[in-house]
């Protein structure tokens, strides 16, 4: 799969909108969650998120008509698939558009939308409810308002996997772009559970942070202390494309997607594998594919679930694989910074890590201060570290042992040089 390229990205999460604002703000190593604003959330247990803010300056494109028609999360998707257009430079009208495809994944939906309307039918009836409810909330909204505001016609699919599913969504749409049923894939997903039945949901899951009157240290993955994650709301979208047919239009080109395995432990219908051996298969495959040497990997970004049994078996499944290197490979879960943005996250990941790459500088786990001494691999605590990456793993897992695994590698072309030329500090 190494011919399948990643050539533009957009990103819209509680660090910052856009691939600049997000980076410079995420390589600090500071906490962007806090307690929920958007409602009163007294009575849950968890009752901190990482937000999103300023969308608005990025939503000229996009009628007001619409924007009151879809959820948030559609209208962070739109706003990430512009943002991935522009980067890649890519005119629609210069593309096949039934060969076209729309890969996301999240796993919510979009209940901002859709409790109002269940409010307003028990309060004024049938005829208190909005007809774009039916198209609001479900899953596949994303998909479909992406496909219709650019006429995008080609085989496309939305994937529920929990937090494995924009990971999957991505590498979906890297093997159908191989197969050749696509030119041009958006892939990536979209999350937005900070409301009301979104988070009495994520509240059932056990698996939420409590440490509401901390916010900024309650997202503590690996540390002995943690009890937790954080979620969070934002999209993550790239653009994939053959690497003969990027170069033919001299687009930029970031990264290669090189190889993708995914498997479930089969343990536990919640839990993963104590031991983490159906996530070390999962790596084993992911590296075969890309062709990679183990000693090749400089970085892996975590899932980071913060649970003494996601962290211990994530630990043990890279030990599994990389033997005494595993505590030389770099290993970080930035997420800590800004909380998991469930079916969103990978895609996040794999932009976190391709900037990751592209400036040659790891973002840190943040909040680990007392080492879990079943944890003991560098998880780059607190603080960003320089180091030329070339080539990297992203984990994303989901409950019941789902695993999915990513190996990406860096681009080395002129499009590295063109940015360092115009300010940038990409490394080359």
């Amino acid at each position: 799969m190494k011919d399948i390229v990643i050539t533009g990205m957009g990103v819209a999460a509680p660090p910052g909108i856009g691939t600049e604002n997000f980076w410079n703000n995420l390589q600090e190593g500071r906490s962007f969650i806090s307690p929920i604003t958007r409602f009163d959330a007294a009575l849950y247990p968890s009752r901190i998120a990482g937000q999103i803010s300023g969308l608005e300056p990025y939503s000229d494109r996009f009628s007001p008509r619409l924007l009151k028609k879809i959820d948030l999360f559609s209208h962070m998707a739109l706003v990430t698939s512009e943002l991935a257009l522009t980067d890649a430079r890519i005119d629609l009208r210069n593309f096949n558009l039934s060969r076209t495809g729309i890969f996301m994944g999240n796993t919510l939906g979009g209940w901002l939308f859709a409790e109002t309307e269940l409010r307003d039918l028990y309060l004024e009836g049938r005829e208190g409810v909005s007809p774009y409810m039916a198209s609001a909330w479900f899953p596949a909204a994303p998909q479909g308002q992406i496909s219709i505001f650019y006429g995008i016609k080609g085989y496309s699919k939305t994937v529920i996997s929990d937090r494995a599913g924009s990971l999957m969504a991505l590498a979906y749409g890297a093997r159908t772009l191989e197969r050749g049923k696509l030119d041009l894939v958006l892939a990536g997903g979209t999350e937005a559970p900070v409301t009301p039945y979104a988070l009495l949901c994520c509240n059932t899951y056990d698996l939420l942070s409590r440490r509401n009157h901390t916010p900024a240290t309650a997202y503590a993955p690996f540390d002995k202390n943690r009890d937790g994650l954080v979620i969070a709301e934002g999209a993550g979208i790239v653009t994939l494309e053959r690497l003969n047919d990027a170069q033919r239009r001299k687009a930029p080109v970031y990264a290669s997607v090189c190889g993708f395995y995914t498997n479930c432990d089969g343990h536990d219908r919640v839990g993963f594998n104590p031991e983490g051996i159906g996530l070390a298969f999962a790596m084993e495959e992911a590296l075969k594919e890309a062709g990679f040497d183990k000693d090749s990997i400089d970085y892996i970004c975590l899932d980071g679930a913060a649970t003494a049994s996601g962290d211990i078996s994530e630990t043990r499944a890279i030990k599994r694989v990389f033997g005494r290197r595993a505590k030389d490979i770099p290993a970080s879960a930035p997420k800590s910074m800004f909380g998991s943005l469930l079916g969103a996250q990978g895609s996040v990941d794999v932009i976190t890590t391709v900037l990751s790459m592209m400036h040659g500088t790891i973002c840190p786990t943040i909040n680990y201060r007392d080492p879990d001494p079943a944890c003991d691999l560098d998880y780059v605590p607190n603080t960003a570290q320089q180091k030329a990456i070339k080539r990297a793993l992203v984990i994303s897992r989901g409950r019941g042992g789902i695993n999915a695994v990513m190996a990406l590698e860096r681009f080395n072309n002129g499009h590295m040089a063109m940015h360092k030329a115009q300010g940038g500090d990409y490394v080359s």
